[in-house]
């Protein structure tokens, strides 16, 4: 673990002595310190089109008061820039008198992934090869392949947040992720496929032999599938959902009404609706920061907190919001370890980690037989969302037809239209195949990106399609 005070003109002592003062009579605060390293190699059509390398160094300190937060952040670790961020903070906070600074926080010894460095596993010269790899693989399997793109990133992220009376909490952060893109031509027609994975373990936990031609195949697979597609339907009819990555239309259509900031800012659909069934009996929604190797997994959230499994809804009823220090004393709630931030430039906000909706018991089959007319998702693309609403429309990068219980023939151009507060009404069947994504979501808010996983079973759902009628 690196020693930020290394070698600097301020020590470690002097530095807790800053942050006692300036957070003294304050409600919260902490001084935030980061060191990364990232690193990524890109492929385009057969040629290194980048190798990136990046460092980042700095600290962000933060003091609250009330509902109040002030910020004051520098890529300079040194006793002058210090000495500023607490001036700052006290300029901001001036008006506040006789606050008491809350310095507890549920710490953990619990590691989800070890401390390495995933950009020192493998020399760049063999992450070129194996990118080389990757395009005559997937090359291989057609001629119609017509462009190949893939890459790899890395990243090693050591943080470490010193609260009051020289409380120090340091943690190791891995992450990597391997995609693969392509274009396939077959006479005017174009169509494309993508496909990733990551996580937070080492560098042959993803990307050996099988792990990236399985990506491959999938990317090809998709690829593939829309050469023969049609114009979907339009109109609303019956959804049923693949399950992993349709995922993602769980997260940003409903995950983010259920974000602390939006419930003691009563800008959510859900602020008032606690202990209230919102959904279908069956929906069981989880957020779990403390799953080993996951993307969006952490030892402890960028407040120092636990991660831990928070129940959002159980059994239709909302039962909770993911809170971060700010937000569960604003609502008097208890902290969920969901305070996460970007990097040292910003301050914590609450955030998903991995989000997922729990197994239901039907089959993908059952769900399929009883459509008399509607679509099978079988990939979900790209979307925007309102995140205050859940209004959303969703890009549908493959589907087929499904006609009299039968699946007829792909489909493409169909959007998903909707409001994630009313779909997760009109979800009528859950299937019992539970899948998390593949490992390569990344979530942004308020212009913080953060990686994040997400996971959702086969669902059958009534919504809108957008699409042209065949």
């Amino acid at each position: 673990m690196i020693d930020f005070f290394k070698n600097l003109d301020l020590t470690r002592r002097q530095a807790e002595k800053i942050i006692d003062d300036t957070l003294l009579n304050k409600d919260d605060g902490e001084l935030y310190l980061q060191d990364s390293i990232n690193e990524n190699v890109t492929l385009d059509d057969g040629k290194i089109k980048n190798t990136n390398f990046s460092k980042t160094h700095g600290m962000g300190l933060r003091g609250v008061c009330e509902d109040v937060t002030a910020y004051s952040h520098t890529n300079s670790i040194d006793k002058v820039s210090l000495i500023n961020a607490s001036k700052n903070i006290n300029s901001t906070l001036n008006s506040f008198k006789n606050y008491k600074h809350n310095n507890f926080v549920k710490k953990t010894n619990e590691k989800l992934y070890s401390a390495h460095n995933p950009i020192e596993e493998k020399s760049l010269k063999e992450k070129i090869n194996l990118l080389n790899d990757v395009d005559k693989y997937v090359r291989s399997k057609s001629n119609l392949v017509k462009q190949v793109t893939a890459s790899i990133s890395c990243e090693k992220k050591i943080i470490e947040i010193i609260k009051t009376d020289g409380l120090s909490l340091t943690d190791d952060q891995p992450l990597i992720s391997f995609r693969v893109s392509l274009m396939m031509k077959k006479g005017s027609k174009n169509t494309q496929g993508s496909y990733a994975s990551g996580g937070r373990m080492n560098f042959d936990s993803y990307i050996n032999e099988n792990n990236w031609k399985q990506v491959c195949d999938e990317a090809f697979r998709q690829a593939e599938m829309n050469q023969e597609a049609r114009k979907a339907p339009a109109g609303e009819m019956d959804v049923v959902l693949n399950n992993g990555w349709s995922g993602v239309l769980l997260h940003e259509a409903l995950g983010h009404t259920l974000e602390g900031d939006f419930l003691y800012k009563k800008t959510s659909v859900f602020h008032d609706q606690i202990g209230n069934k919102i959904g279908n009996e069956n929906i069981t929604v989880v957020d779990e920061g403390n799953i080993p190797g996951r993307r969006g997994s952490l030892n402890m959230d960028d407040e120092g907190e636990k991660t831990q499994r928070n129940v959002l809804i159980e059994n239709g009823k909302l039962i909770k919001f993911m809170h971060d220090r700010l937000s569960a004393k604003l609502t008097d709630n208890e902290v969920t370890g969901n305070g996460r931030r970007e990097n040292y430039m910003f301050a914590p906000m609450p955030r998903m980690t991995n989000t997922f909706m729990m197994n239901g018991t039907n089959s993908r089959e059952e769900m399929i037989k009883s459509v008399k007319e509607g679509i099978y998702v079988d990939a979900l693309g790209g979307g925007s969302v309102d995140i205050v609403s859940g209004q959303f429309n969703f890009a549908v990068n493959n589907a087929w037809l499904i006609k009299n219980g039968k699946l007829i023939m792909p489909v493409e151009g169909a959007t998903l239209i909707g409001s994630g507060p009313e779909v997760i009404k009109k979800i009528k069947m859950i299937g019992n195949d539970l899948k998390l994504d593949n490992g390569f979501g990344t979530c942004g808010k308020s212009g913080q990106m953060v990686p994040v996983g997400l996971g959702i079973p086969s669902c059958k759902v009534t919504m809108t399609v957008g699409g042209s009628k065949i």
